[in-house]
């Protein structure tokens, strides 16, 4: 037997829950469809800059501007950029006047979560399928055996989305970038060479090919990904069921680089997390098809080298719940002003993460790099 719902989200990641959001602040329900078992099943991944043109502006829509405020890690806006040869060529300090704060992934989605009634997530419900009904309705089966039924379907539920083929055959390919993310805990004390090295704030080094990407965590940890610009199948040939020959292998990658950057994996706290940047076509768009749409990565997959995805992923959500407040009882109304937005929108973005890839990981990168932020601080 199906349970109906009048909005059904699937997925309960930021974009998801900005959305679930601004309709509970509109006396709109939703209910939202989350595979992880419970909030704390795992941890949410590193910091996120929120810009003030997207991300700040759905946070606003919320009505959670000001707890975001709270949350703010201080001194997270500065930045470092180093080369390979561990040459300072670029720093920025924090002085709390910029429009991209920083904040931690999981504590942002905690004030979501945490703004909604009881009971609007379902967890562990894992999506095994869905499919149109009559009048624009779906039904969604999950791997329990059970059903819902909605009239609005919401697919929030990422790169692997199990609702995006309901409106496109498109899917994510692989960028050329691959990651293998870490941490080093307690850093100051544990790891000060480390901790020295990548400071306050952001970090960055790069030689075209391969690169360190780097945040310090409000809690004093240093969260790092190494990236190489490599086959896909790179990562298949590294056994990261072992630490320690992990370790090897990618640090092998770095040979030729100062010793400060090798031993940031050698010092890695816990496993190493291998990960392959995928993006979806730019410019990606659907028909509009009844009763159904996609936000965040699951309608515009892009790489994290222009820092978009969280921020375009929550305006989504507001802009499809600001939409659908303004169109009561009229879904398709307010679906094709939604998706009217969202499609231009995401193809900007999707065009500067690209390019941005590009930038990073080409010819003379440190040199460009540096001329961004230049013309940024400027700007």
């Amino acid at each position: 037997m199906s349970t109906h719902h009048p909005i059904a989200i699937i997925g309960a990641g930021l974009g998801g829950l900005t959305a679930a959001r601004v309709l509970h602040v509109h006396g709109v329900r939703a209910a939202v469809f989350e595979l992880e078992p419970d909030r704390g099943s795992r941890t949410q991944g590193g910091m996120l800059d929120i810009h003030e043109v997207n991300g700040q502006k759905a946070l606003h829509a919320a009505g959670l501007h000001d707890g975001f405020r709270a949350i703010v890690h201080k001194g997270g806006e500065a930045m470092r950029v180093m080369t390979k040869d561990g040459t300072l060529v670029w720093e920025e300090e924090d002085d709390g006047t910029g429009d991209r704060p920083e904040v931690d992934r999981g504590d942002l989605r905690d004030l979501l979560l945490d703004s909604l009634p009881g009971g609007t997530v379902r967890w562990g419900r894992r999506v095994t399928g869905a499919r149109p009904l009559d009048g624009g309705r779906h039904e969604v089966a999950f791997a329990d055996g059970s059903t819902v039924t909605t009239d609005l379907l919401i697919g929030a539920d990422g790169a692997w989305s199990r609702i995006r083929p309901l409106v496109s055959a498109a899917a994510p390919s692989y960028t050329g970038v691959c990651f293998v993310e870490f941490d080093l805990r307690d850093a100051d004390t544990r790891h000060p060479r480390g901790a020295g090295l990548i400071g306050v704030g952001f970090f960055i080094a790069l030689d075209g090919e391969r690169g360190f990407l780097a945040h310090r965590e409000p809690d004093g940890s240093l969260h790092v990904y190494t990236a190489l610009r490599a086959a896909e199948d790179l990562l298949d040939g590294i056994d990261f069921g072992d630490t320690d020959a992990a370790k090897g292998a990618v640090m092998a990658h770095f040979a030729d680089w100062d010793p400060v950057f090798r031993a940031l994996i050698a010092e890695a706290d816990g496993a190493l997390v291998p990960r392959r940047i995928h993006a979806l076509p730019v410019g990606h768009r659907w028909d509009r098809v009844p009763g159904v749409t996609l936000l965040g990565d699951a309608a515009h997959l892009m790489s994290p080298f222009a820092g978009e995805g969280a921020n375009h992923a929550m305006l989504d959500g507001a802009e499809l719940g600001l939409a659908v407040a303004a169109h009561p009882g009229d879904v398709e109304a307010a679906l094709t002003a939604y998706e009217e937005a969202l499609f231009p929108r995401s193809e900007d973005s999707a065009i500067g993460s690209a390019a941005s890839l590009e930038l990073m990981f080409g010819p003379d990168p440190i040199a460009r790099v540096v001329d961004m932020f230049s013309g940024h601080e400027q700007h």
